[in-house]
C-alpha cells in the first residue's frame, strides 16, 4: 500500500483522545410500541434500531458534551485548561445564543478554550473535524476538542411513526493535537453540499423566516420533519460517492481500511456503501442498534465503541462518512495514532 498524501503542511493533526456519553434512560422499540403504531419488526427490519437514549427533563446538549469531553480528557490525561478551543457540532443547541460552545467551555472549566458551534446536521462531526484539524495544522493551536453532540428528543414529534423510531440523544468529543515524528494523522477529506435537497428533511420553524408563534406551535412545525425516501435514496448515493472520492484521492480501496465508521442512520444504508467500497461488514462498526441516530454524535460515539472493543489500533487506516440535512456530505480519511 502506497498511501497519497497531499502537499505536506508544517504540522499535521491527529485524534489523539475519545470520549462519549449518552444519558441513561432507554427507549425501547417495545416502548414505542405503546406511543405510536408500529412494531419492533418493523423498526428493526428497516433501519436496524432497537433501542436509543432519551435525556431526563433537565438536561441539553451541553450536559451530553461536558460528558463526552471529560471522558476524552481523562483518557488523555490532560486538564481541561489545557485546551485551546472548542468546536460544537449541532442541530439542537440549548438555546439559539449564546453558542453551546461557551457553555461547555465554562462547564468543563476550559478558561483557556474559545469556541463556535457549527450546524451541518448529521455531517457535523465530520466538518467540525476538518476546521479544527486546520487550526492544528496552521499552527495556531495545540489542542482542540470536536464534539458531536444531538438532544434530538427535543426536536421529535412522538405523534409521528416515520421519524419517532429514528432519533436518539447522545453525544462523542475527539481531542486533536500536532502528530509527532513519522504520524500521519488526518490524511485527506470531502465535503459536498446540495441545498436543493433541504426541504426534505428540515425543522420548518423556530428561525428567521418562521418565528415561534401560535400557528407553529399548532402546526407542529419544531419538530423534525422528513421526506424519507428521498432522504434514503441521496443518502445510499452520496456516502457511496464522498467515500469513494477521498479514498481515490489517497490512491487506496475500500479493501485497504482497517475500519469504517460511518454515519449511523439506517443500517441498510450502512452496509450497502460498505459492500461497493469492497469492505467485509467485520470492519464496519455499527451501533445503531443500541443508540439509533443521534445526529452529530453518530460518529465519535461509534469511534468510542471501536475503541472499546479493540477494533482500532496504531496505525490503521480509518474511514469516516456521512450524510445529513442540507444537503450535507463528509468523508474523512485518517490514520489512527494511539
Amino acid at each position: 500500500m502506497s498511501l497519497q498524501l497531499k502537499p505536506r503542511v508544517a504540522v499535521r493533526a491527529k485524534i489523539s483522545s475519545v470520549g462519549s456519553f449518552v444519558p441513561s434512560r432507554v427507549l425501547t422499540n417495545q416502548d414505542l410500541e405503546q406511543i405510536v403504531d408500529t412494531t419492533d419488526q418493523w423498526i428493526l427490519e428497516r433501519t436496524g434500531i432497537r433501542e436509543r437514549h432519551i435525556v431526563d427533563s433537565g438536561m441539553a446538549t451541553s450536559d451530553l458534551a461536558v460528558g463526552a469531553a471529560q471522558v476524552c480528557l481523562e483518557r488523555r490525561g490532560i486538564d481541561a485548561s489545557e485546551i485551546d478551543c472548542i468546536i460544537v457540532g449541532t442541530v439542537t443547541p440549548d438555546m439559539l445564543f449564546p453558542a453551546t460552545a461557551c457553555l461547555v467551555q465554562t462547564k468543563l472549566g476550559a478558561t483557556k478554550a474559545w469556541g463556535f458551534d457549527l450546524s451541518a446536521a448529521c455531517s457535523a462531526f465530520t466538518y467540525s473535524l476538518q476546521v479544527g484539524a486546520k487550526l492544528v495544522e496552521s499552527g495556531a493551536h495545540k489542542r482542540v476538542l470536536v464534539i458531536g453532540a444531538d438532544t434530538m428528543s427535543s426536536i421529535t414529534d412522538y405523534t409521528d411513526r416515520s421519524t419517532c423510531i429514528l432519533f436518539g440523544d447522545g453525544a462523542g468529543c475527539v481531542l486533536l493535537e500536532p502528530c509527532d515524528g513519522d504520524e500521519v494523522g488526518l490524511v485527506d477529506f470531502w465535503h459536498e453540499v446540495d441545498g436543493s435537497g433541504g426541504g426534505a428533511l428540515c425543522m420548518p420553524a423556530g428561525g428567521s423566516l418562521h418565528p415561534p408563534s401560535i400557528e407553529t406551535v399548532e402546526g407542529r412545525q419544531h419538530y423534525i420533519k422528513q421526506d424519507g425516501q428521498t432522504v434514503y435514496k441521496f443518502a445510499v448515493r452520496k456516502m457511496m460517492e464522498a467515500s469513494e472520492r477521498v479514498l481515490a484521492s489517497a490512491g487506496i480501496t475500500g479493501n485497504e481500511i482497517a475500519c469504517f465508521i460511518p454515519h449511523q442512520a439506517n443500517k441498510r444504508i450502512i452496509l450497502a456503501t460498505a459492500e461497493r467500497l469492497g469492505m467485509p461488514e467485520e470492519r464496519v462498526v455499527i451501533n445503531i442498534d443500541r443508540y439509533g441516530n443521534t445526529t452529530g454524535g453518530t460518529i465519535p460515539i461509534a469511534m468510542d465503541t471501536a475503541l472499546q472493543e479493540g477494533r482500532l489500533k496504531k496505525g490503521d487506516l480509518v474511514l469516516l462518512a456521512s450524510v445529513g440535512a442540507g444537503f450535507t456530505v463528509g468523508a474523512t480519511l485518517l490514520r489512527w495514532e494511539f
